[in-house]
């Protein structure tokens, strides 16, 4: 491909005005850009804009980090962000980490030399201060509650939107109440943990250790879920299930059994995707698309300099056939 000097030369100018011509400079007389331009497009020149913009100091891609692409909770979440990077005609590249560190930290490598001018984290393995300490690099947003002042967040209140889900199930005649989550680890998970101890103490039960589930993910995860129940000696009466695609899974394993999931056991879901509502599944609902707008806009405030900032976004309960309330029987 030509280069500048070739193109110079072949339009009788400078480099320095084919330069300027290329950024689009206001000082350069009209007749010498039009042969500027007659000779790219001669030789066929075409612009590098990764260079252009590395130049200028800026790569226009944003760096999106999450563990699993094919989880509905995150393809979610990146839909949202994807929208709103395309009307801004911004790029974006995935770092699909599966919670290992080391894939994070690349990630962050990849701020700190311009490849990207921001990340947003979808979730993490690493420490929210860890990856603080490389926001001199750029913009970094958060897609949970973190108590930083420095750094923008949005988020639900995971905390109380799992109390709620806790209460429901407790109006619904239940103590013996699992939960399931996809790890125990992180921040959000560590609400949602809190919260639950919190609300077994108030009902006076001894949280059984096989009652704190990890590690599920998928449908198979769900159905998987469903033979640990059958074999637990101390059978909770409702799995609060933080994953559709779960609580799915051991609903469906659970009629193959002829079980009917309702009163006993109940299953009470979190992120009220398509399946949740397909298959009848009470679920907590969380705006996970908008979740993602919010954090582009997040993202292109924290690129024009403004001040950092928490978004919190309502959640609700959505009362379907797998959870049935105590004054209904």
């Amino acid at each position: 491909m030509a280069n500048i000097r070739e193109i110079a030369k072949r339009a009788g100018v400078s480099v320095t005005t084919v330069s300027r011509v290329l950024n689009e400079h206001p000082y350069v007389k009209e007749e010498k850009r039009e042969r500027v331009l007659q000779a790219m497009k001669e030789l066929k020149y075409t612009r590098n804009i990764q260079a252009v913009h590395l130049a200028k100091g800026y790569s226009n891609m944003l760096g999106i980090v999450l563990p699993n692409i094919e989880h509905s909770y995150f393809s979610a979440l990146v839909t949202g962000i994807a929208e709103k990077a395309q009307a801004r005609g911004m790029h974006f590249a995935l770092f699909q980490t599966g919670y290992d560190p080391l894939k994070e930290k690349e990630a962050l490598m990849s701020l700190k030399e311009r490849r990207v001018d921001g990340l947003i984290f979808c979730s993490n393995a690493l420490s929210d201060g860890h990856i603080l300490k490389w926001q001199e690099s750029g913009p970094i947003i958060f897609c949970h509650p973190a108590p930083h002042d420095q750094c923008s967040t949005v988020s639900i209140a995971h905390d109380q939107a799992f109390k709620e889900g806790l209460h429901h199930l407790a109006a619904c005649g239940h103590q013996r109440i699992a939960i399931v989550l996809a790890r125990t680890e992180g921040a959000n998970s560590e609400s949602r943990l809190q919260a639950y101890q919190d609300m077994m103490q108030s009902l006076g039960q001894t949280i059984d250790e096989d009652w704190i589930i990890e590690g599920k993910l998928s449908l198979l995860d769900g159905k998987q879920l469903f033979v640990e129940w059958q074999r637990m000696e101390n059978r909770p009466t409702a799995l609060f299930i933080t994953n559709d695609e779960v609580s799915a899974g051991f609903l469906l394993e659970a009629q193959r059994h002829d079980i009917k999931v309702g009163e006993s056991p109940a299953i009470l879901s979190f992120q009220n995707n398509q399946l949740s509502e397909v298959l009848g599944i009470s679920s907590i609902h969380i705006p996970l698309k908008q979740m993602g707008q919010e954090a582009f806009d997040l993202f292109d405030r924290a690129l024009k300099g403004e001040k950092s900032e928490k978004r919190m976004l309502p959640f609700r309960l959505i009362e379907r056939t797998t959870t049935v309330l105590k004054n209904n029987r």
